[in-house]
């Protein structure tokens, strides 16, 4: 019997981002949703640590040799860029850190690198946004250490809510997450951003955009959205206010 093929190539050409998560990360299904057909995610992990989510963890998590290993570990497969998927880890110690998490990826050998904190800086910037409201599930020193970031790269927090979990934020229903993040919105708030790249957030954003008629600006949404514009491709699923911004 003679075999007949489709007159195509294929498969689609495959460009790849590199990410590096931490050790706990449970919400891989979430950030494929971000990803176009032709975009494939290769995973790194953090070693894991002992302790529970906290300013300590954020630390561990962040430490340049585990970045380096992590990036090593995904350039094989030759990604456009690398993304250190972490918001707490890429805010505590600061915009120049921040900055020096991005170096130390491409001194491993990343083409082009992006931190979760990273691309809140550069949404909040494109979209001209002073004033934020901020919602986390981390305990109060660590979301204090983000309204401080926000704070250096010159954009107030109006309005904060903290669930204060030391494990299993990704278990929290969606229910629980739109009630906080309706209590966190504020009138002089021109966005709200929900922290933590282990909390789900890609089903409520756009019916609560909708409902609030302002930016809900989530950490995978915000990752996905800063890999996908230096690789040129469309932002993909909900957020209205970024889709045409690269």
């Amino acid at each position: 019997m003679e075999l007949s093929f489709p007159d195509i190539e294929g498969p689609v050409a495959q460009r790849g981002i590199g990410i590096i998560a931490p050790f706990d990360l449970a919400l891989e299904r979430e950030l494929w949703r971000w990803a176009p057909l032709e975009v494939s995610l290769h995973l790194a992990r953090t070693p894991y640590e002992p302790v529970p989510v906290s300013l300590a963890m954020a630390e561990l998590v962040s430490n340049p040799a585990h970045l380096t290993a992590a990036t090593r570990d995904v350039l094989h497969v030759e990604p456009e860029v690398v993304a250190y998927l972490c918001t707490s880890g890429s805010f505590i110690k600061g915009l120049a850190h921040e900055r020096s998490l991005r170096e130390i990826i491409c001194r491993a050998g990343a083409q082009d690198a992006v931190t979760t904190s990273g691309a809140l800086v550069e949404a909040i910037g494109h979209l001209g946004i002073s004033r934020i409201s901020v919602i986390t599930p981390y305990d109060e020193v660590l979301t204090h250490r983000l309204h401080e970031f926000l704070g250096e790269a010159g954009c107030g927090v109006v309005r904060s809510d903290h669930l204060g979990l030391g494990g299993g934020i990704w278990k929290v229903n969606y229910r629980t997450i739109a009630e906080r993040i309706f209590g966190a919105d504020h009138p002089d708030a021109e966005a709200i951003f929900v922290s933590c790249t282990n909390l789900p957030t890609y089903d409520i954003i756009e019916p609560l955009e909708m409902a609030l008629g302002k930016p809900v600006l989530t950490a995978n949404q915000l990752t996905m959205w800063a890999c996908l514009g230096r690789m040129k491709l469309p932002m993909m699923g909900p957020g209205k206010w970024l889709l045409d911004v690269f």
